[in-house]
């Protein structure tokens, strides 16, 4: 059987055909290899080697950020009060380190305990005495014995030498002596003729104002000396308990309020 005519142009298209794929194909590799020539040649920083090179534009543009969440109104609560607790924070330290600096430069002093107010201490009075009229001077009569009524009888006694007698009550005192003659600085004289009505009577100051003296007796008191044996020349009170020990009378001034002072003889 032989080919004819037709049969040789069906052979010639189809080497046609295949030649041109041969030929499609070629082109195609032809042209991705200029291709990646020309990205070789190309000064453009995103390519390199022919590798395409991400900056931080093409990563956002890949990765874009999430959208920024809605707290729930708790956490936005919990979250500014944690904020608000480090500024406090921040500023105690702060005012700490500050008056650290000041404490240690002398500029301020801390007190960690209020101190209760301290009375002035009292001291024996140096003036040297006239001895004034019995009925000049105010007294208050304490029981700070044992015998009941002695209180009364003494005030009874002081009353029929003339004193102006203005209570009588019980007491106390802490001093072991047989009277205790207690006044303020108005009341010196008072004492100072109280002291001699009695013997080892001793003198102790307090913050009275007025000239009314507290005579004082206890268990070892014995009575008042005879009032004809009563010493009335001037002199100065006796405190042995109160410091410092009287000075010298003719350095100090007259005693405030009181009968006239004279220096000691």
């Amino acid at each position: 059987m032989t080919e004819g005519p037709q049969d040789d142009d069906v052979l010639l298209t189809a080497r046609q055909a295949r030649k041109a794929e041969r030929e499609a194909v070629r082109q195609a590799k032809d042209l991705a290899y200029e291709e990646r020539l020309a990205r070789k040649r190309s000064k453009d920083g995103q390519f390199w080697h022919g590798r395409h090179i991400i900056d931080a534009d093409g990563l956002a543009e890949a990765f874009p950020e999430p959208e920024t969440p809605e707290y729930a109104p708790g956490t936005v609560r919990r979250r500014i009060t944690h904020g608000v607790t480090l500024v406090l924070l921040l500023a105690a330290v702060v005012a700490a380190v500050v008056l650290v600096g000041m404490v240690q430069r002398g500029e301020l002093e801390l007190k960690f305990a209020f101190s209760k107010p301290t009375a002035p201490a009292l001291t024996c009075p140096a003036l040297t005495l006239d001895y004034p009229a019995n009925t000049t001077v105010s007294v208050n009569v304490l029981n700070a014995g044992s015998s009941e009524g002695m209180a009364g009888a003494v005030a009874a006694e002081l009353g029929k030498r003339g004193f102006q007698v203005l209570s009588v009550e019980n007491g106390q005192t802490e001093q072991r002596a047989p009277a205790v003659v207690v006044s303020g600085s108005a009341g010196y004289a008072g004492a100072f003729n109280l002291q001699r009505n009695v013997v080892g009577a001793e003198y102790v100051q307090d913050d009275r104002t007025d000239a009314s003296v507290d005579f004082v007796v206890t268990g070892e008191y014995k009575g008042l000396i005879d009032s004809e044996k009563v010493d009335q020349t001037p002199g100065v009170l006796s405190c042995p308990r109160m410091s410092p020990p009287p000075a010298d009378p003719s350095t100090v001034p007259p005693a405030p309020d009181g009968p006239a002072v004279s220096p000691a003889n």
